[in-house]
């Protein structure tokens, strides 16, 4: 039989089975089937069982029915099922769908695993995976092997062939798919326009005057290139749906997917309400045989890029563009599962574990969370920060935490601090069998960059877009071990993660301290201490001595130069835990909770503050501090002169603000609500969660309209509101100098007496109208001026 060397690059159901495409060394694609059964299971009572086979039967389904024993993590033994085993893939979440509809008093499992993933269980494949594959003539898979791993840290990818698409004049869209930066424009807002694509380093821009035309040549540049990945700027929610409408108007089909058989997969949007926020989630476009990813529609990708998209799709098993558009919490859900697949482990489909019972005096000592100290606010020096590396995933790994081995009956050694619940010692847990092997993996490309920073290695920055990928996987897992709805949750487990976090900060804090250390600040894992001429050698003894003692890893973040712990906006003398930056001795800032790491703070003030942080990095202590300080106040007012004269383009000044309910639903005439109805007026519907980009126009004005306006239609008859900008802009300069007690009153105090007399106050107030940017003043790219977008409903979802 023929062989065939390359990777795995797409697998979906179909009639057939399932449809496998391997990319080869030339770049070469190859459409493959393979076969696959794919099981679900069902407890219950014997008569409720016997009943549902009965239907079954009469029903004509496709299905084969046997018994089977699985173990049920919940139960903690081998539980009694019945198996239905369904032979076309394709029909599988029909199928399902039918059964649990007509019994859904009974207990389900393994029910909604996606196809293209049981595939890969069954298999022991994964996304992107270097594959040898054996084909008959009629290019049936006969044996399909993986030749790497996924826990590789050197990998191949295959040579893939990108097809950009954009709107002309998205200058956020970098032309290196692997680049993307945030404050594009959101088309759905306003006209805009000519669509660009971008193939082999060449650009060709297609205007909509005749739609036909353009139609005719975005196939034409489909056929002839025949792209693996299409990565787009605003693809799922604009340039696909105006594309696939023009296309059904004037019957010029496109062969967006690679495969004929299958229509392109559709979502509509829609918002959802997720740890106290409304949540919106635009639609999205899924093909076939090709991948598209939208950069405005894909989870962090500006954090982690295409390098970190493709070590999520390895490491999960999910496919590409199911992991570009869900979140990591998804990811790690993901891998529970394969866990779970793999040790015959039941995967519950509605999970009915309820909390235990506790009493009131239990659940205040269970129900902490992290431990906090408040920082010493002020202007510190020589200050250095140890951080324990991912604390709580690697808990749950040492101390083997999970929902089945948390207060297990075989054990009752009441193993966790304070709380006294038992840790089973008999059965590795499904949460840290899942967690080890990405602990390692993480912790090797850490020591990697580390070795590799001194020498400069290209492929530096590509491990560190996977350890960031890798870093938002942890973060997420620790959080849906207490999630109720997650398939492997459960609060004691979340409870006794918690605990064993605050105990090693507090012998941490013992610990420093017994070496004449003064901590001031500690949050949940990390800790900041103190001391006057300390050596090198003293933070790595205590680095050793911590982690023996807690037995978790810690190391030691940095000594800073200085650092400022800053106080609370409103009341001065209270202290906040999350709002510091400071300075490292090699240059690099540390910023926490500021105006620069705020979605809503304009693009102008976020430069302005960045300027002025590296500005203060350049100090090594306080003297040298307050120095700076004196420069930043100059830079402050040069600033301000240019906000005056009305130097600034409009899009610096944009803010951005997520809807937090239906805009009909505002009672206020708040900015938000403001912006709202003019896009409203204008034929655009929004929804809850949805992100709007406004300018504030006039903040005083007496008639609310005129308060602000929407960045994307906004025009020359307008400018901004300088005092109110100068305002803000004041505030992210007073948050820089709190720690060393400058007040906003103060500075401001300052700024008047020094700035020229000749500048009157009305002069001040009133900005020249700035230029429009290029973007604002492009031709359209729209088919109907009209069309609005459907509103997605409200769902509640993590």
């Amino acid at each position: 039989m023929p062989q065939l060397f390359g990777w795995l690059f797409d697998v979906y159901p179909s009639p057939q089975g399932m449809t496998v495409w391997i990319i080869d060394e030339d770049s070469r694609t190859h459409r493959l089937t393979d076969s696959l059964s794919a099981s679900f299971f069902v407890a219950g009572p014997r008569a409720e069982l016997h009943a549902l086979c009965e239907f079954i039967r009469v029903a004509r389904l496709p299905v084969r029915m046997r018994r089977a024993e699985r173990y049920d993590i919940f139960l903690r033994r081998e539980i009694e099922l019945l198996e239905i085993v369904v032979n076309d893939p394709a029909r599988f979440p029909l199928i399902v769908q039918t059964v649990t509809r007509h019994k859904p008093s009974l207990t389900y499992y393994n029910c909604d695993i996606a196809p293209a993933q049981i595939y890969f269980y069954e298999r022991h494949l994964f996304p992107l995976a270097r594959v040898q594959v054996e084909v008959d003539a009629s290019n049936h898979i006969r044996a399909i092997e993986a030749c790497d791993s996924p826990w590789d840290l050197d990998y191949e990818l295959p040579p893939l062939k990108v097809m950009t698409l954009r709107l002309e004049g998205d200058s956020a869209f970098q032309r290196n798919a692997g680049e993307f930066f945030q404050n594009s424009i959101n088309p759905n807002h306003c006209a805009r326009g000519a669509l660009e694509i971008g193939v082999e380093d060449s650009i060709r821009v297609l205007h909509d005057d005749n739609p036909r035309e353009l139609l005719i040549r975005v196939k034409e540049l489909l056929q002839q290139y025949d792209p693996d990945v299409i990565v787009s700027a605003w693809g799922d929610s604009f340039i696909l749906p105006r594309l696939l409408e023009m296309s059904r108007r004037y019957g010029v089909p496109l062969p967006l997917n690679r495969d004929p058989q299958h229509p392109i997969q559709f979502r509509p949007p829609r918002s959802y309400f997720s740890y106290g926020r409304i949540v919106y989630k635009t639609a999205s476009h899924t093909l076939f045989g090709r991948w598209h990813i939208d950069r405005e529609n894909a989870f962090l990708i500006d954090d982690y890029g295409l390098e970190g998209t493709f070590e999520l799709a390895r490491i999960t098993q999910m496919p590409v563009q199911q992991v570009a558009r869900t979140s990591t919490g998804s990811g790690i859900s993901a891998m529970q599962v394969a866990t779970a697949y793999r040790q015959n482990i039941l995967v519950p489909w509605q999970k009915r574990e309820p909390e235990a019972w506790k009493t009131a005096d239990e659940l205040i000592v269970s129900d902490k969370g992290g431990l906090i100290f408040q920082p010493i606010v002020g202007l510190h020096e020589q200050v250095a920060e140890l951080d324990f590396t991912s604390m709580f995933p690697t808990i749950m790994e040492r101390f083997n935490i999970s929902p089945e081995t948390v207060n297990c009956p075989c054990c009752k050694n009441s193993r966790v601090p304070e709380l006294g619940y038992s840790i089973c010692r008999q059965r590795r847990g499904l949460i840290p069998e899942t967690l080890a092997p990405l602990i390692a993996k993480r912790s090797r490309y850490k020591k990697i960059i580390k070795q590799q920073s001194e020498i400069r290695n290209p492929k530096s920055e590509i491990y560190k877009r996977r350890v960031s990928a890798h870093k938002w996987l942890l973060v997420t897992c620790f959080g849906y071990l207490g999630y109720k709805n997650a398939r492997f949750g459960k609060i004691e487990a979340h409870e006794a993660v918690n605990a064993y976090g605050r105990n090693a900060l507090l012998t941490a804090k013992e610990i420093v301290e017994k070496r004449g250390f003064t901590m001031l600040h500690a949050i949940v894992d990390s800790l900041w201490i103190q001391k006057p001429n300390a050596r090198d050698d003293e933070y790595d003894e205590i680095v050793r001595a911590i982690s023996e003692t807690t037995q978790l890893p810690i190391e030691l973040e940095g000594v800073y130069n200085w650092i400022a712990f800053l106080p609370s906006r409103t009341d001065p003398r209270l202290p906040v835990a999350n709002r510091y930056f400071g300075a490292f001795r090699d240059g690099d800032v540390k910023i926490r909770g500021i105006e620069i790491r705020r979605h809503d703070t304009p693009p102008f003030i976020k430069r302005a503050q960045t300027e002025m942080i590296q500005m203060l990095a350049t100090a090594t202590n306080r003297a040298e501090f307050r120095e700076r300080a004196r420069e930043v106040l100059q830079l402050t007012l040069n600033y301000l002169d240019r906000l005056y004269a009305g130097q600034i383009p409009f899009d610096q000044l944009v803010i951005t603000q997520n809807l937090s309910r239906d805009p009909m639903e505002y009672t206020k005439n708040n900015l938000n609500a403001i912006v709202a109805k003019e896009l409203l007026g204008r034929g655009i519907n929004l929804s809850p969660g949805e992100s709007i980009r406004y300018i504030i126009t006039d903040q005083k004005a007496r008639v609310p309209s005129d308060r602000a306006r929407a960045v994307e239609h906004i025009d020359g008859s307008y400018s901004y509101d300088a005092e109110k900008y100068a305002e803000l802009f004041l505030r992210s300069v007073t948050t820089l100098f709190s720690s060393i007690g400058m007040t906003q009153d103060r500075l401001q105090k300052y700024i008047g007496e020094s700035r020229a007399p000749s500048r009157t106050r009305r002069e001040l107030r009133q900005p020249e109208r700035p230029q429009l940017p290029p973007s604002y003043t492009l031709p359209l790219f729209e088919f109907s001026k009209n069309q609005k977008r459907a509103h997605s409903s409200v769902s509640h979802q993590p």
